[in-house]
């Protein structure tokens, strides 16, 4: 199982410094990636809770957020090898050709690094803010999402014609280095979610904790099973898990959430995980106390490193 790390990208550790140093030590690590997330707004009065929270509250660190594919662009100046991810860019929020633009920019100026998380959002002030539909159309607009982007990495010239994307017989020359292009993940969890990945994606990027741990690897098995049922190689399907980290100085003990802890806690769940076939461990502390400082972010990469 390998392992990746989320850039302090969130909250009051967000800022160029901190962005270089995380992402330098975590490639000297041997760390396979580094991730970043989106999170367009901070809404006074939210209409949406937050999914990952008892009462919905929305977290402090959401205050600030650097723009996700501009913090990747420049990490990977300051960067050789390690990949770099997004976990996950929401499709409503953007027009897929422009959006397949910026990647391929992206995968190319960091000589083939790229990896493309996505998913649905769940923030209807954030869809509001962007003018996307929150209701109607969202698992349709996403399947076409995907095909537009597969085409216009794949095919030159490219033409699509669709329910919500017209894209015009044009040439769009540059290419991603990966080919066929860079490897696509979708992160929801619900069954026309499992689908979606299962026919469009390269894998899936679910959070420890949503769905539950314990449906992950029934969810798993249903990935490959769709995969299959697609006509595509089941065990080609990767699975990252994002897992929140919180280690805590003495043992939680029972009840206590997946991936917080004492290190020997953790250290049980990232077992856990390894049996159950997980590809990537993608580990972010951004919600713990050591997400709020650079310096949380290196020791919570130091610590983890050798349990990955």
């Amino acid at each position: 199982m390998r392992a990746g790390f989320t850039l302090p990208q969130l909250g009051p550790a967000a800022g160029p410094e901190a962005v270089v140093t995380v992402a330098q030590r975590a490639e000297a690590l041997g760390y396979v990636s580094l991730w970043v997330t989106e999170r367009l707004l901070w809404p006074l009065a939210p209409q949406s809770p937050f999914p990952a929270t008892p009462d919905g509250a929305l977290p402090e660190v959401y205050r600030r957020a650097l723009d996700p594919l501009e913090t990747l662009t420049f990490v990977a100046a300051h960067t050789r090898r390690i990949a770099l991810g997004t976990s996950v860019l929401n499709m409503p929020y953007y027009n897929p050709v422009v959006l397949a633009r910026r990647l391929t920019t992206l995968d190319v100026l960091s000589g083939g690094r790229l990896r493309v998380g996505l998913g649905l959002g769940w923030s209807k002030d954030e869809y509001d803010a962007t003018g996307a539909s929150f209701t109607k159309g969202r698992g349709r607009r996403a399947d076409e999402f995907l095909q537009v982007l597969t085409a216009i990495w794949t095919t030159d010239p490219v033409e699509f014609e669709g329910e919500f994307f017209h894209l015009p017989r044009s040439i769009i020359g540059i290419k991603p280095v990966q080919q066929p292009h860079p490897p696509i993940y979708l992160g929801q969890w619900i069954p026309a979610g499992l689908q979606r990945a299962a026919k469009y994606a390269d894998g899936w990027h679910p959070i420890a904790g949503l769905p539950p741990m314990q449906e992950i690897p029934r969810m798993m098995g249903e990935l490959k099973r769709l995969a299959q049922a697609a006509g595509r190689d089941p065990a080609a399907m990767a699975v990252i898990l994002r897992a929140h980290i919180t280690i805590t100085p003495q043992p939680l003990g029972e009840g206590r959430g997946a991936f917080t802890g004492s290190l020997d806690e953790i250290t049980r769940d990232v077992e856990t995980v390894r049996a159950w076939g997980i590809d990537e461990l993608a580990i972010d502390p951004t919600y713990s106390p050591d997400g709020q400082t650079a310096d949380g972010f290196l020791r919570t990469m130091e610590l983890m490193r050798p349990l990955v």
